[in-house]
This record gives C-alpha cells, structure tokens and sequence, in this order.
C-alpha cells in the first residue's frame, strides 16, 4: 500500500454519525471499529460503542478518517483535526515521524498499539498535530 495523507477528525461522541452523513454525501466504503473491539478506553465507561476508528474512502480518491474523543482526552471544537500518513512504508514513514516530531512534542511515541500496527502522535514546531500510522505488511 503506498503511503497516504489526509485529515483525521475527533468527534464529541457523533463521530459514528458524522461519518454516515459525509459517506451519504461523498460515497464510498466506510470501515468502523469501536473501542469496545479493541479492549480501549471504553471499557466499564459505557464507551465501548463509540468509533476508535473510522475511514471513509471514495471512488473519487477522497480518504477522511475519524474517531470519537477517548474518555478523559478534551475535545475542543476548532482544533479537533490531525493530519494522518499512514501506510505499510516503515522506513519511509519513521523517516517523516523523524522530521515531524524534531522540534515538536511528542503525545504518543512512534510504538506498537493495541491494534497491532506501529503508531505515534506529535504537534510540529509550528503547531500541526500529525498521525504516523505503519501497518504491518501483508504477505
């Protein structure tokens, strides 16, 4: 898979529905996984429904990913989006989370996750939190 970058939204716990309206409007396929899927935040909460995960990819070449606000993170409208790469790519990837996280602050380091694949979280010097997803290739 060859990496990708687009915009990664945070919902207050519509992020299920926000997702359905833009597929009716945009198209395409929508893949969602709650907390409760992957043993997350959600657990004893009553958040094991709400989205960890959601993608939305479109027969015209549009990706928007999304997620509810895990339990205990603030949600503030206005800065609720990240900028996302992700790809299978480790070498290419890790070497763009070097570049983006110099001079940043890092939220999440560049590790393994739950869900299996390598993920980390920064803010850039200039402000712009990035998501660097590595899923594991496929054989």
């Amino acid at each position: 898979m060859a990496s990708r970058l687009n915009p990664y939204i945070s919902f207050s716990g519509d992020a299920r529905q926000a997702l359905e309206f833009y597929r009716s409007v945009l198209g395409g396929e929508l893949r969602l996984s709650t907390f409760g899927e992957f043993g997350g935040p959600g657990g004893g909460t009553g958040q094991d429904d709400k989205i960890m995960h959601g993608m939305l990819e479109t027969s015209s070449g549009f990706t928007l990913m999304g997620a509810d606000t895990p339990p205990g993170v603030d949600f503030r409208p206005g800065t609720n989006f990240a900028v996302s790469l992700s790809g299978d790519d480790a070498d290419e990837l890790k070497g763009y989370w070097e570049k983006l996280s110099d001079g940043g602050d890092v939220a999440v380091p560049l590790e393994k996750q739950m869900w299996g694949d390598v993920f980390g979280m920064c803010t850039d010097k200039f402000g712009i939190v990035w998501m660097v997803n590595i899923s594991e290739q496929q054989s």
